[in-house]
């Protein structure tokens, strides 16, 4: 009898100390935000990314790639919170598809864009038009066919009347930092890439006129049904507030406080 109330009084105890919310009762796994993000981020967004864990507590992992390719991938159903792209037509087509959520959309920045060759190329080219020079064998850029920075290379040649003299030079990258790694290993003599990546392996780069292209309007939004909305909402306002815009000015995107009219 003696041993039965002992044992009673023990699993009492136990659950008391569970119902008091002991450190087991609290332990809960951090959220990790699903970020998919334009290649043309990756410095200025990691940085973004570390400042926000900071403050609060929320972890990002981030999915670079073409904008093209990371919108296909959410309209196939892959489990991402929020999507930054380098351009506001994949937001539009995703909103049209009823795959974000509409008051979530924010233009976070303005891109531009740069023509880059390694420190030690003999070349030096100071506007598109050098391209042409006989010695400027290979020349990358990205797939205007998903990716925005590479559709702003495709315009600023053609506005300079340079496209179709090139195309037997042309090398299409995946995106804009594989656009970069291509003329950083010296697979081609020069590349058009995002201003954002131009500081990245000491090479040189000139800007791009912005009016030999269209704007790049970087749009970003909540995916519909975000596993972590109220998180993924967060990041988006820490992107677009003082802290986010300053690191976005650092890597050389212009500020962008409200979406231009369609």
């Amino acid at each position: 009898m003696k041993l039965g109330f002992g044992c009673c009084f023990l699993a009492a105890c136990i659950v008391l100390a569970g119902c008091r919310g002991g450190p087991a009762s609290n332990s809960t796994s951090p959220v990790t935000l699903t970020v998919s993000a334009a290649a043309d981020l990756g410095p200025a967004f990691r940085e973004i990314g570390g400042l926000f864990e900071g403050q609060t507590g929320i972890k990002t992992s981030f999915n670079f790639g073409s904008t093209g390719q990371l919108a296909q991938q959410i309209e196939q159903g892959a489990p991402v919170d929020l999507f930054a792209a380098a351009d506001v037509l994949r937001i539009d087509a995703l909103e049209a598809k009823g795959l974000i959520l509409p008051d979530t959309r924010k233009v976070y920045a303005l891109g531009r864009i740069a023509l880059w060759t390694r420190a030690d190329s003999p070349l030096r080219l100071e506007r598109l038009e050098d391209l042409l020079r006989p010695e400027v064998q290979r020349i990358a850029i990205a797939n205007p066919d998903h990716a925005p920075y590479g559709v702003a290379a495709r315009q600023a040649m053609q506005s300079a009347g340079i496209w179709e003299k090139l195309q037997d030079r042309l090398v299409l990258a995946e995106n804009a930092q594989q656009t970069l790694q291509y003329a950083q290993t010296g697979n081609v003599d020069a590349a058009i890439v995002p201003l954002s990546l131009s500081n990245q392996g000491g090479g040189r780069w000139v800007l791009v006129p912005a009016e030999l292209h269209r704007p790049i309007i970087q749009t970003l939004a909540v995916i519909k049904g975000a596993a972590h909305e109220r998180e993924a909402r967060s990041f988006a306002d820490f992107v677009t507030g003082p802290q986010g815009k300053e690191v976005l000015g650092k890597y050389g995107f212009a500020p962008a406080d409200q979406e231009p009219a369609k």
